[in-house]
């Protein structure tokens, strides 16, 4: 038994038609990401609702966290989700949950990278967050560098959570470990 397993107990078991579902879906989803050129993808209709209700969440903390609310929504639900069924020992919720939140940073990366062009159509009052916070913090010439950063990550996390699902499903298959 691993330490966490110690703590919270063993993960719920996940039926191995279900483990090759999700699996499919993530593979899949990964191509489509990394096929599509528009950098806007459906999940993103999503993560755009989300985006506009952290500005205003976030809104009671003064403006330059305003403007970053947006993004601090996107990267704290899945996240928060994703503690959630943790403490539930849902695997295949940790892993959507986790996918989700680094799938959010290749949108966040584009937005980024998007700060000086300002190319993008924009919802709410037209002003673009990254370039007002890339501005303030002095390091708008460096926008494409960080967006791809930013980027790299998304899709390092997103690799890495369907390695780690594909790992802990091999696990639960083998049977109980002492």
């Amino acid at each position: 038994m691993t330490f966490l397993e110690e703590r919270i107990g063993p993960w719920k078991p996940v039926s191995r038609a279900a483990a090759i579902g999700w699996l499919v879906f993530y593979i899949m989803f990964f191509l489509y990401a990394a096929f599509n050129r528009s950098g806007f993808l459906f999940f993103d209709y999503v993560n755009l609702i989300i985006h506009e209700g952290g500005h205003f969440v976030f809104s009671w903390f003064g403006y330059t966290i305003t403007i970053l609310g947006g993004t601090l929504g996107e990267l704290l639900v899945p996240l928060l989700c994703g503690l959630y069924f943790f403490r539930q020992c849902e695997l295949t919720a940790v892993a959507f949950c986790s996918f989700w939140f680094f799938e959010n940073f290749l949108y966040i990366g584009t937005y980024m990278a998007d700060a000086r062009a300002l190319a993008l159509p924009l919802v709410g009052s037209g002003d673009h967050d990254w370039e007002i916070l890339f501005g303030q913090w002095r390091v708008l010439q460096y926008d494409q560098r960080i967006g791809g950063i930013t980027r790299d990550l998304g899709w390092l996390g997103m690799l890495a959570v369907i390695a780690w699902f594909a790992w802990r499903t091999k696990l639960a298959s083998q049977g109980p470990t002492t």
